[in-house]
């Protein structure tokens, strides 16, 4: 039997590489604790992201790639993951304490669904082991509190306010804090203020993804969102009708314009799915935001059904991904998440 070293496994780790990276595991920086004893090898796999919808295949292609290696009679593989922040120059000096990336959601006209997604995907994200946080931009209608099913009054604690717990989230929102049914009525500075207090004055803890769902339009808290912190990425959400894209498009110049990277576009509301006969009908159109993501260079997500159990677990405070979580429409939503969690780990790495 040959002499098996740890440099041995570590040259048959080269030859691996990460499917959205193009690098191999061992640059990356992706194998820990590497230990060979009598044949017997131990390593722990770090993955950018525990949403990683590669998790599977890289895990087989570390395996074949060490069992492959002459003297080696087992293998102990370890996974974990831990979430790169961005590399960009003033991130560093604008990023929230112990908050890798901020994810703005954003759609150009309301209706489309946008917070649905917006909380489905946090949850998504939280279902696969990663700390996430989901922040109400919208001041004026702050429905999230309804669709999380909760209105518990956030607590303070040296001097920070405490986001409340949701299905596994970090969760803070104007609904929170002001009685049901009163509405808020203030001015542009009024705003940009309870963004920066929601931003700063808010214990997020340590966070992988902290979830801004925005409201509809080009307006003061998306400008005061990016003023306030380093927003990694933004996914804009519309449905397939011609309106809903049109302003989706005016959303998608609006990040532009304000250097933030827009990580992909989402058709909510796709299609419909008959009960009886199962047949599939495209009520608002179908594939139209596909399109128009290639055509603006934008990536494409992914699509969500239209069905009577996200409205209706949104109305009752049950999110779909937790509520059905064998459902066609949560399976899109996870698949969705799994996407975006794949373009910020791109993003983080590719900025070297």
């Amino acid at each position: 039997m040959p002499n098996l070293h740890a440099d041995d496994v570590l040259n048959a780790l080269r030859k691996v590489q990460d499917p959205d990276l193009h690098r191999d595991l061992v640059t990356l920086g992706m194998i820990e604790n590497l230990k060979v004893e009598d044949g017997e090898v131990t390593l722990t796999l770090v993955l950018t992201t525990a949403a990683c919808p590669l998790k599977g295949k890289i895990e087989e292609d570390v395996r074949s790639a060490v069992l492959a290696v002459p003297g080696v009679r087992g293998l102990k593989l370890d996974t974990t993951s831990r979430v790169r922040r961005p590399k960009d120059p003033t991130a560093d000096r604008r990023a929230l304490p112990g908050v890798a990336h901020v994810i703005a959601v954003g759609a150009g006209k309301g209706g489309v669904g946008k917070s649905t997604v917006a909380a489905n995907l946090a949850i998504a994200l939280a279902q696969t082991g990663s700390r996430v946080g989901l922040l109400d931009g919208d001041v004026y209608g702050p429905n999230l509190p309804r669709m999380l099913g909760t209105h518990e009054q956030p607590s303070q604690r040296d001097g920070k306010i405490l986001p409340v717990d949701a299905h596994g989230i970090r969760f803070m929102s104007m609904g929170l804090l002001v009685p049901q049914g009163e509405a808020v009525v203030w001015r542009g500075p009024m705003l940009h203020g309870a963004m920066k207090s929601f931003l700063h004055d808010v214990d997020w803890g340590d966070l992988d993804y902290l979830i801004v769902d925005l409201p509809p339009g080009t307006g003061d808290i998306q400008l005061s969102l990016v003023q306030q912190t380093f927003v990694a990425g933004a996914i804009v959400v519309t449905t397939p009708s011609v309106v809903s894209l049109e302003d989706a498009v005016k959303a998608v110049d609006m990040f532009a314009k304000l250097q933030v990277p827009v990580l992909g576009m989402v058709e909510n509301m796709s299609y419909f799915v008959c009960p009886d006969c199962k047949s599939r009908h495209a009520i608002f159109d179908s594939g139209r935001t596909e399109e128009r993501a290639l055509a603006l260079g934008v990536p494409y997500l992914g699509a969500v059904p239209l069905h009577g159990e996200v409205r209706r677990g949104g109305d009752e405070g049950r999110p779909v991904v937790a509520g059905e979580p064998g459902s066609e429409y949560a399976r899109a939503l996870r698949e969705i998440a799994g996407h975006l969690a794949q373009r910020i780990s791109i993003q983080a790495y590719g900025r070297e």
